[in-house]
């Protein structure tokens, strides 16, 4: 057995908190780095809006400085999920768009370019790409996230993604195992369970999982879920027969598991932070993030505490600790020994432009009222800027923008104000916001000719009327590739 302080350093290597401050290390998580701490999660509150990629890269550096192994991670989807672009919205098109697009390479290409925007900015894991297949459409927190709803499209993406992204010397994640995507609840609320047969799971769910595996993904992500065909009450996370039975000896997978945010009510609100992290260990994972509201130095302590102890009462044995805290060591390893390959840059905007789908005639003439309907944003991607409204009043001045929400949606007054315009109304939501498809509906009652922009995915056709765009998630890209699509007829005026 080692000694206290070896335990420690074992315990330790497996943790990946997050922390406040956009310019500064904290001194507390200074002094864990420098015993051994394994990583660190970035969020948007980290990123300086007024220093940008420049600002993050001096934060990263001085991580790198206090540790040289310390890996630092962060959750830059595209899409509706962005960190380094939280002030904006996304320069990438989501998931969503390149499986609307439906090109594996131009897939690979975009993962490549945020693979080296990433590695610029000194990061070192990516917690993307999102291998869940969009099956549920009432899903509040996957949706425009995943590739589609198809596995086998879904699958040859994940793993397009993978190889363009690591070929950059970031690494990649797959998550989140065995598949988020077939829920109607969020893990950042509650325990969600998936109640299908193992046979639906490995038909659908894994394909995506299968193919990572397959493309040497170097992460797989965990979900907070239950599968009882796989583990009774027991989300994954947690689960010896999800992680070692399923991914490790079925999947063949060895690479690093890492749990989904342990700040998430799934397990912050069940078993907790401290026996969370000693089940999820035991279950075969080995790497704990904790980089949601856990900010401080005292709940980290907390969870090394319970380690340690689990190890000295036989709960959890020394070897698989060690093997953990191997794991992130290994992957260090490979980040540090990699060069990237060449990046052709514009593929993002390319990607955006192609796959914006246009049905009907949605050429304006001259500029319009844009009438954006603002829901609440999933806790996955945060109140990040979204809608085409600011983009056109930047192509098209005079171009009136009103954004209501369904406390505040006053349609006519709003119509009224302005008759004599050509309507656009942007939403984000209709599958799943009977409101929005009410304003909609009464909408093009009142003007026939109005165009509907779609956010989001799985469209319904009967409520986006005879002149609709699509652009498949929320991105500040495919935003303006829908922008620019609608005033294609117009010059830019001032």
């Amino acid at each position: 057995m080692n000694h206290p302080h070896d335990l420690r350093g074992l315990a330790l290597a497996t943790l990946f908190p997050g922390f406040l401050g956009a310019h500064e290390v904290p001194s507390w998580l200074a002094g864990l780095a420098a015993e051994g701490l394994g990583g660190v999660v970035l969020f948007g509150r980290n990123v300086d809006p007024a220093r940008g990629d420049a600002g993050v890269a001096a934060l990263t550096a001085a991580l790198h400085a206090a540790n040289p192994d310390l890996l630092v991670g962060i959750d830059e989807e595209g899409g509706d999920v962005t960190r380094l672009d939280v002030s904006t919205g996304s320069t990438l098109p989501g998931n969503a768009a390149l499986g609307a697009l439906d090109d594996p390479e131009a897939t690979e290409r975009v993962a490549a370019e945020v693979g080296a925007r990433l590695r610029a900015c000194g990061i070192d894991l990516n917690f993307a790409p999102v291998a869940d297949v969009d099956s549920n459409p009432l899903n509040p927190v996957i949706g425009v996230r995943s590739f589609g709803f198809d596995p086998d499209l879904v699958a040859r993406h994940v793993a397009a993604f993978v190889a363009g992204q690591q070929a950059q010397g970031v690494a990649a994640t797959a998550k989140h195992f065995p598949g988020h995507g077939g829920t109607s609840e969020d893990s950042h609320l509650t325990v969600p369970s998936i109640d299908d047969s193992l046979d639906v799971i490995q038909a659908r769910d894994l394909p995506p999982f299968r193919a990572a595996v397959k493309a040497d993904v170097k992460i797989v992500m965990t979900a907070h879920i239950r599968f009882p065909a796989l583990d009774g009450d027991r989300p994954a996370t947690l689960s010896r027969p999800v992680i070692t039975g399923l991914l490790r000896d079925e999947l063949g997978y060895d690479g690093l598991v890492m749990t989904d945010g342990m700040d998430m009510h799934a397990i912050s609100q069940t078993v907790g932070h401290p026996e969370g992290g000693v089940l999820a260990l035991a279950a075969g994972v080995d790497a704990l993030c904790i980089g949601g509201d856990t900010v401080t130095p005292e709940p980290l302590e907390a969870i090394v505490t319970a380690i340690v102890e689990a190890v000295r009462s036989g709960r959890l044995p020394e070897q698989r600790l060690a093997e953990a805290a191997g794991r992130v060591k290994a992957l260090c390893r490979w980040l540090r020994e990699l060069s990237p390959s060449p990046v052709v840059h514009g593929a993002a905007a390319d990607a955006a432009r192609a796959a914006v789908t246009v049905h009907g005639d949605v050429t304006l003439t001259a500029p319009p009222l844009v009438v954006e309907l603002d829901d609440d944003p999933t806790i996955a991607a945060g109140p990040i800027p979204w809608g085409i409204g600011r983009h056109l009043v930047d192509r098209l001045p005079g171009t009136v923008l009103a954004r209501v929400t369904e406390s505040t949606a006053d349609l006519p007054s709003v119509l009224a104000a302005l008759p004599e315009r050509r309507l656009v109304i942007g939403v984000r939501g209709v599958r799943r916001r009977p409101w929005q498809v009410a304003v909609v509906e009464a909408a093009r009652a009142a003007r026939p000719d109005l165009i509907v922009v779609d956010h989001d995915v799985n469209p319904l056709p009967e409520v986006l009327g005879e002149h609709y765009l699509l652009t498949h998630g929320a991105a500040r890209v495919t935003a303006e590739a829908a922008a620019e699509r609608l005033a294609v007829g117009l010059a830019p005026q001032g």
